[in-house]
């Protein structure tokens, strides 16, 4: 089977672990790399690009004509709506959802000097900087990992701020601040790999048994959340689910598609839901924080997005689109 993905080292990486797991299986993989508009234009930032899923288009495009089996996606670069003939099969178990930051001489959040320049193209992460931190620089930084890292150690940044998984997926062992997800919480979907296929294929079929259903219940209200305000990268929005309590009842089942809509089978546990959209000063924000239970998540995970967009965030996601 062919499994089609961007060509960065964190992508190759990320291939490579779904390809292991396929030979496991006894299935042999060929993987192949799919240059992107996100991959070719790195002189803008992110947020804007034209259109939505700048990392995924031309992947969907080679799943769709048939060229690749499989693609291997960071999930966070999905957009909440895909095409109806691919389907998300697996969610792999979910790798540290949050937040790092890398500073040049190893100094915290908490004691870099007033003007310190921090490098982000993320504009949630830009956002809860400037709320936490308005007295630091925030200097737009595109690339994949290692340019951003070789800009940190050129003093091009007095620091940088990443995704825990993506080091962890590439087996760096290099010094970091966990940022505190209550203060800096997660791009929805955020330190988990997705593979789609065509949907009722034999890549599906194949595939299935890779995914993990704690992390796509988490994932699926996620995504669910900020499906109601929408925005994509261009908006300062956060969501983090995390299962608590005793989930050792939660059926495999429970997960259902791309719509989260729950399976069959016995379910336990609940879910704690943090989430927030900012204004793109960081100066104003809304969030919710509640736990709802992993039976029928689908809806209270509804709820919790219509209580972040009743308490304002419709108003400033609508802010965040008008001043791009």
């Amino acid at each position: 089977m062919i499994i089609g993905t961007r060509g960065s080292k964190l992508a190759l990486a990320q291939a490579e672990i779904v390809a292991s797991h396929l030979s496991s299986a006894g299935i042999e993989t060929e993987i192949r790399t799919i240059k992107t508009v996100g991959d070719v234009v790195t002189n803008h930032p992110l947020h804007k690009l034209p259109g939505i899923g700048v990392f995924v288009r031309e992947i969907d495009e080679y799943s769709l004509a048939g060229d690749i089996d499989i693609a291997v996606h960071s999930m966070k670069d999905l957009p909440t709506v895909r095409p109806e003939k691919l389907v998300t099969a697996a969610i792999l178990k979910r790798d540290p959802p949050g937040d790092v930051l890398i500073t040049r001489d190893g100094v915290c959040l908490a004691d870099l000097p007033a003007g310190a320049v921090i490098g982000t193209s993320s504009m949630r992460r830009i956002a809860q900087m400037r709320r936490f931190r308005s007295d630091l620089e925030i200097a737009d930084l595109r690339g994949n990992i290692n340019t951003r890292m070789k800009k940190l150690r050129d003093g091009v940044y007095d620091g940088i701020i990443l995704a825990e998984a993506g080091l962890v997926r590439l087996g760096w062992d290099i010094g970091f601040e966990r940022l505190d997800p209550d203060s800096f919480i997660p791009s929805a979907n955020q330190g988990t790999i997705a593979v789609a296929t065509l949907r009722d294929s034999g890549a599906e079929d194949a595939v299935r048994m890779l995914d993990h259903y704690q992390t796509r219940i988490e994932t699926e209200i996620e995504r669910i959340v900020i499906g109601v305000l929408g925005g994509g990268c261009s908006i300062p929005i956060g969501a983090f689910a995390e299962m608590v309590g005793d989930v050792s009842n939660v059926d495999a089942d429970v997960a259902g598609d791309d719509t989260g809509a729950a399976g069959g089978g016995v379910v336990g546990g609940n879910v704690r839901v943090r989430a927030e959209v900012l204004s793109m000063d960081g100066r104003r924000y809304v969030r919710v924080d509640e736990t709802i239970p992993v039976d029928g998540y689908a809806v209270y995970a509804r709820r919790v997005g219509d209580a972040l967009e009743a308490a304002g965030g419709d108003a400033l996601v609508k802010e965040a689109v008008t001043s791009i």
